[in-house]
């Protein structure tokens, strides 16, 4: 596959990968057996604000993007698309979707939406375009300062979620489930999504590998 051909794939992943992320979101909110740490913040921010939940993920993702800043981390354009579409996704998938009645409805959906979520994040990080806001705070603070990339990530998490929780977001086992399962089923799904790298041209520096961007 020449360049222009992956640069295309890349382009195309990358909005698919968002618009399933966000309905994935979707579908874990209308199980309603707990969602991930920072839409149990969404949620709460959503009953104190009546602000719909895909414009607060709008809104929480540029305000994380601006924390960025002093951590010297420079965004891509999947970092931006991030910003831009995945709240609008979600708003598609709340609208779409209608919320189950009966419990096995509601962990299956939530099954789903977590499997979907899964191969989503394989396919836009795999894109090769940049972290989500979120994502690169997280190895922005570990590239800056040196902490270990679980102990940022804990940090984060469980801040935001104790904020989410008191706020009145949604934590249930859905959250746990989320936590433990999520890292290895995109360890899963990533290296199997990940667009090659592309080459230089024969004869440029032998052929050697242009460098990829680093992603989360």
């Amino acid at each position: 596959m020449n360049n222009s051909a992956l640069l295309a794939r890349r382009i195309v992943q990358l909005l698919v990968g968002l618009v399933a992320y966000g309905v994935a979101i979707s579908m874990m909110v209308r199980a309603a057996l707990g969602v991930p740490p920072w839409d149990v913040l969404t949620q709460g921010l959503m009953l104190q604000t009546g602000l719909p939940f895909g414009v607060l993920t709008n809104i929480i993702g540029a305000l994380v993007l601006l924390l960025w800043i002093p951590i010297r981390q420079k965004p891509g354009l999947g970092t931006i698309a991030n910003v831009l579409f995945v709240g609008p996704s979600i708003e598609l998938g709340l609208a779409l979707i209608a919320a189950p009645t009966e419990l096995w409805q509601r962990v299956l959906l939530f099954a789903a939406g977590l499997g979907l979520l899964a191969i989503a994040s394989g396919l836009y990080i795999g894109a090769r375009f940049g972290p989500g806001p979120r994502d690169g705070l997280m190895t922005g603070i570990h590239n800056r300062w040196g902490f270990k990339i679980w102990w940022v990530r804990s940090v984060i998490e469980i801040t935001v979620l104790a904020i989410g929780w008191l706020l009145g977001g949604n934590v249930g086992l859905g959250t746990l489930a989320f936590a433990l399962l999520v890292g290895p089923m995109v360890g899963i799904t990533l290296p199997r999504l990940r667009v090659p790298t592309p080459v230089a041209p024969a004869g440029s520096a032998a052929g050697i590998p242009v460098p990829a961007e680093r992603v989360s």
